[in-house]
């Protein structure tokens, strides 16, 4: 029995993990890889392994970052059930059609840049008849069933907290007379956050996948008040200045946990000039997303929105404008006035959430409001960390406008939450896997767990670990893969380098920590050089 991380080890997004067994194989996930993963080993669009050699999939949540590649999948040959929660299959339904539009528009725009140049035209990397082809192949299950997906193979999903339908899974498959139980976390969701319920506990696992996106730190701000004051406090600031204030936000999930909020406090009365400021919903996705919502109150809310929807939608105000069509969006911002826009995507990658920022950095009277993650390589991750000037639609904008950033917002779990998540499980794994974070997120969460008793394993992309001898085994490196291993491995050597001079100078976190570290990176150094030179 076999376990290989084919996406999101030792980074954010594009989670795809594969188990064989009994000479079958089972994929958790087929993400998209966006940000710098786009620009990774396996690029946007390739597979290390043949889709039509897999049996199933189960999906863990809706969000592009976890099923976006499953219409490239169908598109290469798979034709198995793929399983999840029906609010996961109705969110899917609006998502993944949504990304193929997106694929196809930008195949259409690259080909008419190659057409001029005397180019090929470029193939969107999947269509809308794909993506309906991998919503078919969707089928849903309650929370708490347990699912025979084959004679040896059975799975039940628990929810997680993370997004409407997400869910953590538990896999228990058999080969010969042995029967191992994986768990794979999917995202875990935070406590006391609005609509949904609590992450479930899961109490046994021979094996756990544990994702670690904040495996570094915890959040700031935890609970529903603090995290609503956190928000009116931006909300007032950015009133104050004059301007408009942007907020890129994913469509499903933030942009209804926004809606959700800017009701409760304008119920509250607790600012009251928000009343007099127009909210603009600019996301046809995040439009639907809210529908799929509305419709899923029994079974996925918690006590406090189950009660809010018996008076009407969660998610409606008076202030609240919709724009649906691009003529609506292009008119808002030549509306006079403050207003509030929350368009997606989330991270500024694409959609309308770019032209908005293209009206609005230049002004110093407005506000860009991020209240999610934002991956390395993204125009998102570029503005947080202070960037001056962008480029937006091949022209160069200069950031003049506040650019601010509020925690509380994300759904994932913070450091302490993700270890005492963990720390449900007796008696322990017998190996904890980390994934869907970044490498120092995973390292310091490593530290941590190993100190409370868990065997760690940190994966690289493209390992294969055995099961029944936790051996791990590299798989082959593409030519792709070679071609970027030399800088990479100039990266792993300077940071090498670095934590070698902390440790002798005594200033990292903790002796442990900076020792454990400097033993992986010197671990990954030699394992780059030693494929490299076997290419060359």
């Amino acid at each position: 029995m076999k376990l290989e991380f084919c996406g999101a080890a030792r980074s954010v997004t594009g989670s795809c993990h594969m188990l064989t067994w009994s000479g079958k194989k089972l994929l958790v996930d087929c993400g998209m890889r966006q940000g710098a993963d786009a620009k990774g080993a396996y690029g946007e669009d390739a597979f290390p392994f043949d889709p039509g050699e897999i049996a199933a999939v189960i999906l863990t949540h809706a969000h592009i970052d976890h099923s976006g590649l499953l219409p490239l999948l169908v598109k290469r040959g798979f034709s198995g059930p793929i399983l999840c929660t029906e609010a996961t299959k109705e969110l899917a339904a609006i998502m993944l059609p949504d990304s193929a539009h997106i694929q196809m528009q930008e195949a259409e725009w690259q080909t008419r840049k190659n057409i001029r140049a005397g180019k090929k035209a470029e193939e969107p990397i999947y269509d809308l008849d794909d993506a309906q082809a991998a919503v078919n192949l969707m089928r849903g299950a309650a929370y708490g069933e347990t699912v025979a997906l084959f004679p040896d193979l059975k799975v039940r999903l628990r929810d997680i907290g993370h997004l409407l339908g997400s869910a953590a899974v538990e896999i228990w498959a058999a080969e010969g007379d042995k029967t191992v139980k994986l768990v794979c976390s999917g995202d875990v969701g935070r406590g006391d956050r609005p609509i949904l319920e609590d992450p479930e506990t899961v109490k046994e696992a021979d094996f756990l996948l544990l994702e670690g996106t904040y495996g570094d730190r915890d959040h700031e701000v935890s609970t529903a008040n603090d995290k609503e004051q956190e928000l009116i406090s931006a909300l007032r600031a950015g009133i104050a200045r004059g301007g408009n204030i942007v907020i890129p936000s994913f469509a499903v999930g933030r942009t209804q946990e926004l809606l959700y909020y800017f009701k409760r406090i304008l119920l509250k009365n607790e600012l009251p000039e928000l009343a007099r400021v127009p909210v603009y919903l600019d996301s046809p996705l995040g439009i639907e997303a809210t529908e799929v919502y509305e419709r899923n109150a029994q079974g996925y809310y918690d006590e406090e929105a189950r009660e809010m929807a018996k008076s009407g939608s969660p998610f409606e105000f008076p202030m609240l404008r919709i724009a649906q069509t691009a003529d609506e969006s292009r008119l808002i911002n030549d509306t006079p006035g403050v207003k509030i826009i929350i368009s997606s995507s989330g991270m500024c990658d694409a959609g309308r959430i770019r032209h908005h920022l293209k009206h609005n950095l230049y002004r110093a009277d407005s506000t860009i409001l991020f209240v999610g993650y934002q991956a390395e390589g993204t125009l998102g991750r570029a503005l947080i960390e202070g960037a001056k000037h962008v480029r937006l639609f091949g022209e160069e904008v200069r950031v003049n406008a506040a650019v601010v950033r509020i925690e509380g917002f994300s759904g994932h779990a913070g450091k302490s939450e993700l270890i005492a998540w963990a720390s449900g499980f007796a008696p322990r794994p017998r190996r904890v896997f980390l994934v869907h974070g970044e490498e120092d997120a995973l390292f310091s969460l490593q530290a941590s767990l190993a100190g409370l008793g868990f065997d760690v394993s940190i994966p690289k992309l493209g390992e294969e670990y055995d099961l029944s001898t936790l051996r791990a085994m590299a798989a082959p490196v593409s030519r792709q893969a070679a071609a970027a291993a030399s800088p990479h491995g100039d990266r792993l050597q300077e940071q090498l380098s670095a934590l070698q001079a902390l440790v002798a100078r005594g200033t990292s976190r903790t002796a442990a920590d900076a020792a454990l570290k400097l033993t992986l990176l010197e671990a990954d150094l030699k394992s780059l050089n030693d494929k490299w030179s076997s290419l060359l």
